[in-house]
Formats: C-alpha cells, sequence, structure tokens
C-alpha cells in the first residue's frame, strides 16, 4: 500500500492533498476505462468573458416564498459555437446564486417547466431510471443544508411537471431554517438514477449564507466576490451537449457510462472563459461541481492570450479562508488546490502590483483520478489584471476568522466501518456498479444514529478510485487515514494496517466538512453530530430520513448511494 513516505520520496503529498500519480496502480483488479470520448469541436480558449450569475435576494420577511421554475433554454457556452439547448433553474446555466441571511429562514417552490422527453440518453436499466416512470424528473438538494427530511430533496422525493409524483414527494415548498453560519452551499437536481443527467444538463447554482461574523471580517466583497462553478462537458458541433454513452457494455446497464469526463472546462456556464481583475484583493467562491472530475489547480504565468509563459511560482497564491461548511479558523496559504467533486474552497487572490500580468488556471488532475487514461483537460481560465483600479482596496483577510468547535472523538463513541466496493465485469474488470456498506439502495437500512448523537464513519475504501463521499444534514469533520492491506481485508474481513494513521490535509481539519475524499487503500475517518434543525418538531421514535454517497455522479445513480435514518 502507498504510506505517506512512499508519497513523499515521490513528491506526491502536497499541503493541497493527497495527491496520487497516473502510474499509481488500482487496488485489486485493474479497472478497465471506455475509449476516451472527445468533443466534436476545438474551441479556442479564454475568448469569451466569464458570466456572473444572476442573485436573489430574499428579503428576510417572516413566511417569505421565492419560486425557482426549471426550464429549457438555450445560451451560447462559447463565441464560436451555435446556441447549446440546456435545462437550467430559472433559465439560466448555473441557475441563479441565492443569498440568504442565517437565521433567516426561507421558503422555495421548485418548480417544474421542463417538457416530457430528455434532452440526454437514460439507461432504463439503472434502479430508479426505469421505462415505467417519467423520463424527466426532479427534485432539488440544498447540498450542506441543516434540513428536515421532507426539504432534503430525497431521491424519491421526484416530481414532474404535469403533477405526477415519486413516493417521498413532498407537495409544500422546501423550507430552508438557515441555522448554520456563513458558508456557500449549492443547490441540485436529486432525483434517483438520472441525478448525473439532470446536473449535466444545467441543474445547479450556488447558494450562499451569511452572517455578522463574515460581515466583521472585512473580506473582498461586492463585485469583489466572485462565484466559480467549474465543470467540463463535450460538445457536438451543433452546440448541443454530448453525453457519451457505452459500446460494448455491461449487459447489466448497456449504455451507463462509469465516469464522464469532458475535454472543455466551464467555469459558470463558458468554456474556457477570462476575467479581467483590477490589481487588487477577490474573493472566489469555488466550487466543483463536475460529474467525475478532480480539479488539481495552479496559476500560472501567462501571456494575454493565455500562453504560459513559465512555471515559476512567482504568482499570486490561494489564501484560503472557507471550505464546505465555511470560513476556517484562520487562512491557509497555498499554491495547489485540490477539489473533489462537490467541493467549495473560499479563497482570495491578491492581484495588487501585478498591473497588465496576466495569469492562467490550470488543471493537472489525471481522469479518472487518480488513475487517468481518459481526457485530461487542463485549461480552465484566464485573469488579466487589465481593469484600472476603482479607488483604493480596503478589503483585508485577517489572520484570525472565525472561532472552530473540534468534535474530540472518545472511546464511548459508535464507529461503523462503512465499506466503498465496486462489482467488476470478470472479463476486463469494467465496473458495473458501486455499493456503500455492501448494499444496495433498496436493502435495509443499516446505519440509524440518534439525534444529538456524536459518531465515527470509517470508510474502507477497496476500490482503484478516489470517491468523494457526501453525508447529507450534517457537516463533519475529517480525523486522519490509514492505509491498509486490501488483499487480506477481502479475504478474510479483517482490517490489516500498513502505517499509521495520517492526519488530515491542513485544509481538512479545523474545517467543517459535507464532502470528503476517500482515497483506494485507505481508511477514512470523519467525526459528526447528528443536529437537527433549532426547534425541529418531532416525536420520540420518529426515524427522519436521509442519505448518505459518492459524489461522482455517475457512482451515485448507479447503486453507490445508501439511505440512513436519524432516529429520535
Amino acid at each position: 500500500m502507498l504510506s505517506r513516505r512512499h508519497l513523499l520520496s515521490r513528491g506526491l503529498y502536497t499541503s493541497a492533498g493527497l495527491l496520487l500519480s497516473k502510474s499509481v496502480p488500482a487496488i485489486g483488479q485493474a479497472m478497465a476505462s471506455p475509449p476516451q470520448v472527445r468533443s466534436e469541436v476545438k474551441l479556442t480558449r479564454y475568448v469569451d468573458p466569464l458570466p456572473i450569475p444572476p442573485v436573489i435576494r430574499p428579503t428576510g420577511k417572516p413566511g417569505e416564498v421565492v419560486e425557482i421554475a426549471m426550464r429549457q433554454f438555450q445560451q451560447k457556452v462559447h463565441r464560436d459555437l451555435p446556441p447549446t439547448t440546456l435545462w437550467g433553474y430559472n433559465g439560466t446555466w448555473p441557475g441563479p446564486t441565492i443569498e440568504a441571511q442565517s437565521g433567516q429562514p426561507l421558503k422555495i417552490n421548485w418548480v417544474s417547466k421542463l417538457p416530457t422527453t430528455h434532452i440526454l440518453p437514460i439507461d432504463h436499466s439503472i434502479h430508479g431510471a426505469e421505462s415505467s416512470i417519467p423520463d424527466v424528473r426532479n427534485v432539488a438538494h440544498l447540498h450542506g443544508a441543516c434540513v428536515l427530511p421532507n426539504d432534503d430533496g430525497y431521491p424519491e422525493a421526484w416530481f414532474t411537471a404535469n403533477g405526477e409524483h415519486g413516493p417521498k414527494f413532498n407537495p409544500q415548498p422546501s423550507f430552508y431554517p438557515h441555522c448554520q453560519p456563513s458558508t456557500a452551499l449549492w443547490y441540485h437536481d436529486h432525483c434517483l438514477g438520472i441525478t448525473r443527467l439532470n446536473v449535466y444538463a444545467g441543474l445547479a447554482g450556488f447558494y450562499l449564507i451569511r452572517d455578522e461574523a463574515e460581515k466583521a471580517l472585512n473580506l473582498p466583497s461586492g463585485e469583489y466576490e466572485i462565484p466559480l462553478m467549474l465543470q467540463d462537458r463535450l460538445f457536438h458541433r451543433d452546440g448541443s451537449l454530448y453525453y457519451p454513452t457505452v459500446v460494448n457494455g455491461p449487459k447489466e446497464h448497456p449504455i451507463w457510462v462509469q465516469e464522464v469526463f469532458g475535454d472543455h472546462n466551464c467555469v459558470n456556464g463558458r468554456v474556457m472563459p477570462f476575467l479581467e481583475v483590477e490589481p487588487r484583493k477577490y474573493r472566489f467562491r469555488m466550487l466543483n461541481a463536475a460529474n467525475s472530475r478532480f480539479y488539481h489547480l495552479r496559476l500560472f504565468n501567462a501571456d494575454n492570450t493565455g500562453k504560459i509563459l513559465n512555471d515559476t511560482f512567482d504568482v499570486p497564491a490561494f489564501q484560503q479562508i472557507g471550505t464546505d461548511g465555511g470560513l476556517l479558523p484562520s487562512p491557509l496559504e497555498l499554491r495547489y488546490l485540490l477539489m473533489g467533486p462537490a467541493e467549495r474552497f473560499d479563497v482570495v487572490i491578491d492581484f495588487a502590483g501585478l498591473e497588465g500580468k496576466s495569469f492562467s488556471l490550470i488543471n493537472d488532475a489525471p481522469a479518472p483520478y487518480t488513475m487517468g487514461g481518459q481526457v485530461d483537460a487542463q485549461e480552465v481560465m484566464l485573469f488579466k489584471v487589465t481593469k484600472p483600479l476603482q479607488g483604493k482596496d480596503a478589503s483585508s483577510v485577517p489572520d484570525t476568522l472565525v472561532p472552530f468547535e473540534a468534535l474530540q472523538p472518545t472511546y464511548t463513541m459508535r464507529e461503523r466501518l462503512l465499506l466503498v466496493s465496486e462489482k467488476e465485469r470478470p472479463s476486463d474488470g469494467y465496473v458495473i456498479t458501486g455499493l456503500l456498506g455492501n448494499a444496495h439502495w433498496h436493502e435495509p437500512i443499516t446505519e440509524d444514529p440518534k439525534a444529538g448523537s456524536t459518531e465515527i464513519w470509517s470508510f474502507v475504501n477497496i476500490t482503484g478510485d478516489v470517491h468523494p463521499l457526501h453525508v447529507h444534514l450534517v457537516q463533519f469533520q475529517m480525523l486522519n487515514r490509514q492505509s491498509f492491506d486490501v488483499q487480506t481485508y477481502q479475504q478474510t474481513g479483517k482490517l490489516v494496517f500498513t502505517g499509521k494513521p495520517m492526519p488530515p490535509e491542513s485544509n481538512e481539519r479545523p474545517a467543517r466538512k459535507d464532502t470528503i475524499k476517500s482515497y483506494p487503500g485507505y481508511v477514512t475517518r470523519i467525526i459528526q453530530r447528528f443536529d437537527l434543525p433549532p426547534g425541529a418538531p418531532t416525536t420520540p421514535g420518529d426515524e427522519l430520513l436521509y442519505v448518505w454517497h459518492c459524489h461522482i455522479l455517475e457512482h451515485e445513480d448507479n447503486e453507490m448511494m445508501r439511505p440512513y435514518t436519524v432516529v429520535i
């Protein structure tokens, strides 16, 4: 197995994360990859300005209801492509950024105005996507939010434009109590069996919660705070989305693709855009909203066309000030950012004194991460320090941000060992399905923490993939990772550790997280308290239904998702 010493000797363990190389072998049988798929077009980089999503700011009045409609529309994604048919919240990709205040609840009425025919291919053999139910159905999930089950976007709570709905459908507007500190959440489709298609079609948006503690820090704000939603896509020549299907796929799922990687990176719905900035500090709310792609990001000196001039680190640093669940206790200076699907990074970049210079944001993460073999989309976006300074930059990044309450493990806490596994086709190792806890979606629930209790969940990854695992309801904290002998575990079910526990990465603890990278051949331990929203109307004996899953959407859709209950 891969020890920390081994990684250090190869220069692969960085302050930004446990970065493994393409040459690292898969655990167990090597996973087969489908042939590389590329768009029908080659697009010029950095010719379109970065779009900024529209903003919805609720009034904060009691009982306020905001209506957001899912619509089919057309949008230009690149200068040289015809308009692309997409699905989006309020008819935009990404959807509008919702800015809410902590402590001021909000109701959102999610409405479907979508057609009855999907714009992407559906594999009806996937559980939850059978041909007996409507092809177009949706349910919105506010990722990272502390909410009651009816408002969580349960995968079987889907509905359609003509009134059909799933067994867990909530006819009321979703209620978001905003009982969390300042943070960047995001909302996206979460429909059982077709989440990967609905998100790929464009159904995702930012959701920012503000509070007084954030306001007091005097961070860059207003036009100097910019959301960056990173996604990769494939396109046909006519501008339409290209979502690949498998030729000679497993008989169980004939067209499902085990992971999808586009050859064009999109930021805020635009292919490889540029952003003109002033020579001052900017705050970027970064989100990896890709289906399967990991991003390992670095800034490079470039000319005004994006051509890289050198690979020195004489570039602005990333000052990370927050992660999934909100602000860090203090800033962290990084040269690389490693983002798994669904992770959010809150960073400040200071362009002061860099007038006239340009910086390319480049991704060098292999796909799949960490083995490679698929399209490595590198160019993400270009920063051009070409706007004149509008006035003195009075913003700051203080040495101390917000207090942090660390959850401490004790001997009396329950620890759950949760297997992360894949079923492979014997002939070539092609993945047929993934499992969590060695169980399918429909099988009896095995995770049942009590409300208010604190538990340790240990993810035992025997696959060859890095899986970004997401737990609904909670913001957890990372404890450690520890390598183990996979072959012994597979043969005997016993955990034999091959290394000492590795501490979390510098931006994983102290930090509130809702998505964590589970590496192959490692046990990844998190600690979490299962708190419900304050004042939640509950009755002793109630069992509240949530889910946990891999956030590689192709995995999530094909059994790598499990329900769990919080017991009152």
